[in-house]
């Protein structure tokens, strides 16, 4: 369960490294930002999810901007509307 939530959250794709120390130190670097961007999103009251959030920090790593200033510059994705011409399989 720990494994999935790690491939899941912390989007480890793959260990750069095959010792013990090397796959500790890759996975408390993900934690360690995990939890940086989490306490971002909660001090800059940021309606992003984490994953949104850092999406937008990979495009703009070497930007000299604050972070208040590059999340809120990318819009938010609109959701579909519901005028696609895709039937409904199943009505509730």
């Amino acid at each position: 369960m720990f494994f999935k939530w790690i491939k899941q959250y912390l989007r480890i794709k793959a260990f750069f490294g095959t010792s013990q120390n090397a796959v500790k130190t890759q996975i408390w670097i993900a934690i360690s930002v995990y939890l940086l961007v989490a306490i971002l999103k909660k001090e800059l009251k940021i309606d992003r999810s984490l994953g949104e959030i850092l999406q937008i920090l990979s495009i703009t790593l070497f930007e000299k901007a604050s972070m208040n200033q590059v999340l809120t510059r990318f819009p938010l994705q609109q959701e579909k509307s519901q005028s696609c011409k895709q039937l409904i399989l199943f009505e509730f």
